[in-house]
């Protein structure tokens, strides 16, 4: 049997497999958990007025099955989604409007960018079908050894060249218009990643994939997932800074030993098995790997700065071409790519608590806004964008990988029963992307433990699944 297991981060990531491995390994597998910061990782909350605000990894697409699920087993429950509308501004215009009347909105899409709407809606559509199987294969213990091998029992050689090639090219090929990947794409990835058009064609659908379905979010905040995992898995949650992993053997089986900085000093401790859920790039992380032959390889990438602005005041409609402020319809502002625009998108956010009185404030009054951008905002960008505030609250972090800086996708097993959950961002980076790679580390390890080797990277699982069923 396995016995102490540790995970490293208590992100959504590290708590997901810890929840998933022990519910494959059975209750009495011993987890720790490392965290240097907070639980939750990236999924924080920042306090306006006595109210919580989601700052970052906001919503979730509606076809997430993982995230639903630990919404379900935690008794937690799905934040009502309060209605609003969307504008894409080009620093001089808005190119689109949303209004309330859904068919005026595709006719106004359809008027302005003709069939390329349609295509796009298509092209998204079949990604998502083709990336549902995973549940099918997971649900009959199917893992993966590589993101490759996974990718291609999705969609064959096509998906892994989606994570190769541009959403922009792969759009253009299917007949979509220049014309509307620089308005509506582009604003639509500036937002959700803070890059261009040049991302890759997986992680871009499946940033349209949320821009155009319905999304949700947990009522009390997102990182209550986090909390809710650990606890149920009653995971040994230890608050230090892991510096590195290095291997032993023990009986002729590996034996990793975990070194970690504490407020206590530094310690170690020895395990059977490691997954990792932090980056490992060495622009992140001084991590080192020791005794390990070959060694460990350090992964390529870099990330992208960027910075979220929770702003409590009083929004600058004529800066948007609305000088009675009375009048600005929109919650949120999406952008295109233009040099002279500082931020990526910005939104009138609602507290993560959400009663059923809940209003939305009128524009002419003060609100919550959350602003992204490339760079924290200065004292002349903030009155740009606010007639005046109470207060800004910022945070700044590389919260996703800078897709145009690897060229390979990283590795998910580094040793024997060492794995790396963080490499699935270069494929897409979302909640549901980081819970189907938990799955998938918990599967793979689980069957490399136990010789099932039948289970891990088997061809032509679209049959197989259909026979078995």
């Amino acid at each position: 049997p396995l016995s102490p297991a540790a995970v490293v981060g208590a992100g959504l990531g590290g708590s997901a497999t810890a929840y998933f491995l022990q519910q494959h390994f059975g209750p009495q597998v011993q987890l720790d958990v490392y965290e240097a910061a907070g639980v939750g990782g990236r999924l924080a909350t920042v306090t306006v007025n006595k109210q919580q605000y989601e700052s970052r990894g906001a919503s979730i697409h509606a076809l997430s099955l993982h995230m639903q699920d630990f919404v379900k087993i935690l008794g937690l429950k799905q934040r009502r989604e309060v209605a609003g509308k969307s504008a894409i501004f080009s620093g001089e215009h808005f190119v689109l409007e949303e209004t309330d009347w859904y068919l005026l909105n595709l006719f106004r899409l359809w008027w302005h960018y003709g069939i390329s709407f349609l295509r796009l809606q298509m092209w998204v559509e079949e990604v998502m079908e083709k990336f549902m199987r995973i549940y099918k294969y997971q649900a009959h213990g199917y893992a993966f050894s590589s993101l490759e091998e996974l990718l291609r029992s999705l969609g064959g050689e096509a998906f892994v060249n989606m994570t190769q090639r541009s959403v922009a090219e792969s759009l253009l090929e299917v007949g979509v218009t220049q014309r509307f990947v620089d308005d509506v794409i582009a604003a639509v990835l500036r937002s959700s990643y803070g890059q261009s058009v040049l991302v890759p064609a997986f992680a871009g659908a499946m940033s349209l994939a949320g821009a155009q379905g319905s999304t949700w979010a947990v009522e009390g905040g997102n990182k209550l997932v986090c909390s809710g995992l650990l606890k149920l898995t009653k995971a040994n949650v230890i608050s230090a800074r892991v510096t590195g992993i290095s291997l032993h053997s023990s009986e002729g089986r590996a034996l990793y030993q975990v070194h970690y900085e504490s407020t206590e000093g530094q310690g170690s401790a020895f395990y059977d098995m490691v997954v990792v859920t932090t980056p490992l790039q060495p622009s992140r992380s001084n991590f080192t790997f020791d005794n390990f032959d070959p060694p460990v390889a350090d992964l390529p990438g870099a990330f992208q700065p960027s910075v979220t602005s929770v702003v409590h005041g009083y929004l600058n409609s004529s800066y948007f071409g609305f000088p009675d402020p009375k009048l600005f319809p929109f919650t949120s502002v999406l952008t295109t790519d233009t040099p002279d625009l500082f931020f990526h998108a910005m939104d009138n956010i609602c507290p993560v608590n959400i009663s059923a009185a809940f209003r939305r404030k009128q524009p002419q009054e003060a609100a919550v806004w959350r602003v992204l951008s490339p760079q924290p905002l200065d004292k002349h960008q903030l009155k740009t964008l606010f007639r005046s505030y109470y207060s800004v609250q910022v945070t700044e972090w590389p919260t996703y990988p800078r897709y145009d800086s690897a060229k390979a996708l990283p590795p998910i097993v580094l040793h024997e029963n060492l794995f790396y959950l963080s490499g699935v961002e270069w494929v897409a980076s979302s909640m549901e992307m980081v819970a189907v790679a938990a799955k998938n580390v918990a599967l793979l390890a689980y069957n490399r433990w136990h010789q099932e080797l039948e289970k891990i990277d088997q061809k032509d699982l679209m049959h197989k699944v259909k026979t078995e069923l």
